[in-house]
């Protein structure tokens, strides 16, 4: 290895003073040093010569601190970590050392700003999904908007049509008066009966009119038996009965949860917002009525004791009755849209717009797996049994999976657009699911394909219920039903065992947002954006019992003695129903 002595090393240093100019110096180091007896012949020096050692010692150091990098594209990269400074004061392996700290500094850096992107990406496909539910409820306003047109235009024909039949029977009138004055008697009364028959001709429309809605009457749900819960300050979404107590919960847009107390008995008070009666469970701190905390979802513990709520800001809460935030759930990189617990409790399952389900080890507070299947937001999920379950999505797609395994137990793939809710059987043998494509169906796991395709309705399906009946119910001896709830305004009733319908339940004037069937199976209520609540008996299809809200119904609810009705509405409110007899 070439070295370097101490008398070239002084001359060079000499000759670095003189061309810098430190005459003094130089002349000091040269007499102390005896440059003027040194050998090196000057001539042969360049200029800067001591800079330039010390610049090519300093790559030395650099290419040797690097010799661990594992291609070229890392040694360009290496090579801005290391200063100067730092190659004059370390040695080559805390130069090494230090490389490594700050590549994995700079790639955390990276990877921050990787996930910042991916966040930002996220907000921008949540924001389109936004601006799709918007578009798609502006479209259905102005098709109502456009019934509702059509509606007035036939009102005012069949007015005309009714003003032009009373001139008519003017005229006739006025013939009749002007007849001989002797058989005036006698016309007269012929004259009574025949207009007594056109009567029922031309006003027949009012007249039917006019029975239905006295008929309605009868069964109209007096405000006596309406016991209104306000103190949410915006829309209420979601509803729920506690499966074990009178304990009612709701999620709005509000930021906030929560707990109304309603005691046994009592439901005919009217409004109803003391302090006393309710709980609130804050998904913020401070002020409330941030969107992106909005309150999508939430679920009862089988035994009543815990309540699990989902939100826009990604994150599952876990509070116990008393109102207290027992757990924070966080992973989600989106709004959780479906939520529930397995039956022994030690499980919860979300869904989210990031296109992923999580499975929640309730005990550990800590997720357990995250299955990432879906190319699409999940709208809905439902447990099988205790460990596995089904979702759907956007994507148009069904997955079946279950705790432990990482691939799909079964992929259902037949649905032709947005696939918005999955329901079990009270068994777990079928799956139903409903579409945007204006479909139903029912699967089997002992088949790919679907057992039955359910057509009958004219616009998307929102959700789908099956009875409390058949076998694995309360109810064994009646038959097993599965009802659908529509964007055309009606619910229909369909046998599984033959895929045909049964009935379509048609008294709804809006979209049909919610369906639930009372626990006897006997009785299905419905709510509707045009406001009203329909209790349907399910052995004739007729409405037995309506009440009408101040805004459009997202959710309604049985409990779980069946003598009253929660719903939810979207001015804010939550009513519950007293249908005791």
């Amino acid at each position: 290895m070439t070295t370097i002595t101490s008398s070239e090393l002084n001359y060079l240093v000499f000759r670095y003073l003189q061309e810098s100019g430190f005459t003094h110096a130089a002349f000091a180091l040269g007499y102390e040093a005896g440059i003027n007896k040194c050998t090196i012949d000057g001539n042969m020096v360049p200029p800067g010569a001591l800079i330039t050692s010390v610049q090519k010692g300093i790559q030395y150091l650099e290419m040797e601190a690097n010799l661990t990098c594992q291609s070229d594209a890392d040694v360009d990269e290496d090579f801005s970590f290391l200063q100067p400074l730092d190659l004059i004061t370390k040695d080559v392996f805390e130069l090494r050392q230090m490389i490594k700290d700050r590549k994995k500094n700079l790639h955390k850096e990276r990877d921050k700003d990787k996930e910042k992107d991916k966040e930002k990406e996220l907000e921008r496909e949540h924001e389109r999904e936004r601006s799709r539910i918007r578009e798609k409820e502006r479209q259905e306003r102005e098709k109502e908007s456009e019934k509702d047109r059509e509606r007035v235009e036939k009102d005012k024909h069949r007015e005309k049509q009714h003003e032009d039949n009373t001139d008519r029977e003017m005229l006739v009138d006025q013939a009749d008066k002007n007849n001989i004055k002797h058989e005036n008697v006698k016309h007269e009364n012929v004259r009574h009966e025949e207009n007594g028959i056109s009567g029922v001709s031309f006003t027949g429309p009012e007249t039917m009119d006019i029975s239905t809605t006295s008929a309605s009457q009868t069964c109209d749900i007096p405000n006596s038996d309406v016991m209104v819960l306000e103190g949410h300050i915006s829309e209420v979404c979601a509803c729920a009965w506690s499966p074990t107590g009178s304990l009612l919960a709701s999620g709005s847009g509000d930021s906030t949860a929560r707990i109304w107390s309603i005691a046994e008995g009592t439901s005919r008070s009217g409004v109803q917002n003391s302090p006393l009666n309710v709980l609130v469970l804050k998904h913020v701190k401070g002020r409330t009525n941030e969107k992106s905390k909005d309150v999508t979802t939430l679920d009862w513990s089988t035994e009543g004791t815990l309540l699990a709520t989902g939100s826009y800001d990604g994150q599952a809460r876990i509070w116990n009755t008393n109102g207290e935030l027992m757990t924070t759930l966080s992973k989600h990189k989106g709004p959780i849209f479906s939520l529930k617990w397995n039956k022994k409790c030690d499980f919860l399952l979300t869904g989210s717009c990031d296109k992923t389900a999580i499975v929640w080890d309730v005990k550990a507070e800590e997720w357990k797996q995250q299955f990432e299947f879906h190319s699409g937001p999940i709208l809905d999920v439902d447990w099988r049994n205790n460990t596995s379950f089904a979702t759907s999505s956007t994507d148009n797609m069904i997955y079946v999976c279950r705790v432990g395994d990482t691939r799909p137990v079964k992929a259902f793939a037949g649905h032709q657009g947005e696939v918005n809710c999955v329901k079990w059987d009270p068994t777990g043998s079928l799956l139903a699911s409903c579409s945007d494509d204006i479909s139903a169906k029912i699967w089997s796991m002992k088949q790919d394909k679907y057992v039955h395709d359910l057509r009958e309705h004219s616009k998307e399906i929102y959700t789908i219920r099956w009875s409390p009946t058949g076998p694995g119910t309360n109810n064994p001896n009646q038959q097993l039903v599965l009802a659908s709830a529509s964007f055309d305004s009606t619910v229909k009733l369909w046998d599984v065992e033959l895929g045909k319908l049964l009935c379509s339940l048609e008294g709804h004037r809006e979209p049909v947002y919610s369906v639930a069937f009372s626990p006897n199976g006997e009785y299905l209520a419905s709510g509707s954006l045009d406001k009203c609540i329909n209790i349907w008996s399910l052995k004739d299809g007729k409405v037995v019992k309506t009440y009408t809200g101040n805004g459009g119904i997202f959710e309604v609810c049985w409990n779980k003695e069946g003598d009253k009705i929660a719903a939810c509405f979207a001015n804010n409110t939550v009513c519950v129903l007293d249908l005791r007899m």
